[in-house]
């Protein structure tokens, strides 16, 4: 079996060179060859050692997931779906915008989370991805959508995509450092967003081991809500997912958490909700609100919150001075929204089992004070 050079940042790299004799400044080269020229073969990699591409020859490999398909919407979002074996395949998408090109990358094949209005949870939990996997869908975008000039189009990375990133930091760690490196993507820590939906205790150790942005998928402003919604919500409650997130900041590259939000007609999204919200996390948690219109799909038995009942719930939060923003709808002719990216998956957690049996009773908001 040989090595996968897309599983090691660069200090990995650098131990990897080392065992075959090589000083540290050869795994720059590589690295550089690999992530920033986009390059597999190691004959091309003219300024390398010859005695070091012979090494490398037979024991080591750069090996990217298999293409399954490419589908482009009419905005201009991109999704790709790639084959990581064993019957699995996950989603990743691009989306262009005016300031900035975000790819949205997955650390799973399916989800264990199983929130009900995710159509990945709905599909289960197969395995974590290994971060060559991770790595490899940036790996790939970057080269394939590079302009003929050489221009970078991605400048934004978020772990939006399939899976709950914090169930699999072993692999997501090394990632984000691949994609942080200057020698490698050169993102910024602003530009790297880790978005989870609430492991506190994994939250607290992204703070010490590599803080980037965060976003928290809390989709509720009380603990019966929010665990009807987001099962992960049983373990530790908001009070605790708050506090960690106060924690957070401490180290942070940004000044404020953004807090996600799937808009449920009739679940969380009336003005009471939005009055729950504020007495929540101001004063208490900096942050903003992104406001997320739900993407139906037939298992979720949940409808999208009207277009004014959005508008109304943002009203709210505003006037509070909070900064609230309703996220537009990118790439649903191609179901590549948020929401939408289910990949094909092999559960080994019967979640369409166990999600029959536990139908949704969302609790209204908590009265006035």
């Amino acid at each position: 079996m040989t090595v996968n050079l897309l599983d090691f940042d660069l200090d990995a790299l650098a131990a990897y060179c080392e065992s075959l004799g090589e000083k540290r400044f050869r795994a720059v080269q590589l690295f550089r060859w690999i992530h920033q020229k986009g390059e597999s073969d190691f004959d091309r990699m003219l300024d390398l050692a010859k005695s070091l591409r012979g090494k490398l020859a037979g024991v080591a490999e750069v090996r990217g997931l298999p293409l399954i398909s490419e589908h482009r919407s009419a905005d201009g979002t991109v999704k790709w779906l790639f084959d990581v074996g064993g019957g699995n395949a996950v989603e990743t998408v691009y989306i262009p915008e005016d300031d900035r090109g975000t790819l949205c990358v997955s650390s799973q094949a399916g989800c264990a989370v199983g929130c009900r209005f995710c159509s990945t949870g709905h599909q289960g939990f197969s395995r974590n991805l290994s971060t060559g996997e991770i790595v490899a869908q940036l790996w790939f975008a970057e080269h394939r959508l590079r302009q003929p000039g050489g221009e970078r189009v991605i400048d934004n990375v978020v772990m939006m995509g399939m899976g709950e990133p914090l169930q699999n930091y072993a692999a997501l760690v090394p990632a984000l450092k691949v994609m942080l490196d200057d020698h490698g993507y050169g993102l910024s820590r602003r530009r790297v967003t880790v978005s989870t939906s609430g492991m506190v205790a994994m939250i607290d150790r992204l703070r010490e081991d590599c803080p980037v942005a965060l976003a928290v998928s809390l989709h509720a402003p009380n603990d019966a809500l929010r665990s009807a919604l987001v099962p992960l919500n049983r373990k530790d409650g908001i009070d605790a997912l708050l506090d960690a997130c106060v924690r957070y900041l401490e180290r942070a590259p940004r000044d404020f958490v953004t807090f996600e939000y799937c808009m449920l007609d009739g679940v969380n999204d009336s003005d009471a909700h939005a009055r729950e919200l504020v007495r929540l996390v101001k004063g208490h948690v900096p942050c903003k609100f992104n406001l997320i219109p739900f993407n139906p799909f037939p298992a979720s038995g949940l409808k999208r919150s009207p277009r004014e009942r959005v508008a109304a719930f943002a009203r709210v939060l505003q006037d509070a001075g909070i900064v609230t923003t309703v996220r537009k709808t990118r790439g649903d002719d191609i179901d590549a929204a948020c929401g939408q990216l289910a990949g094909e998956v092999q559960d080994r957690t019967r979640v369409h089992l166990r999600l029959v049996r536990a139908p949704l009773r969302a609790p209204a908001a908590a009265a006035n004070p």
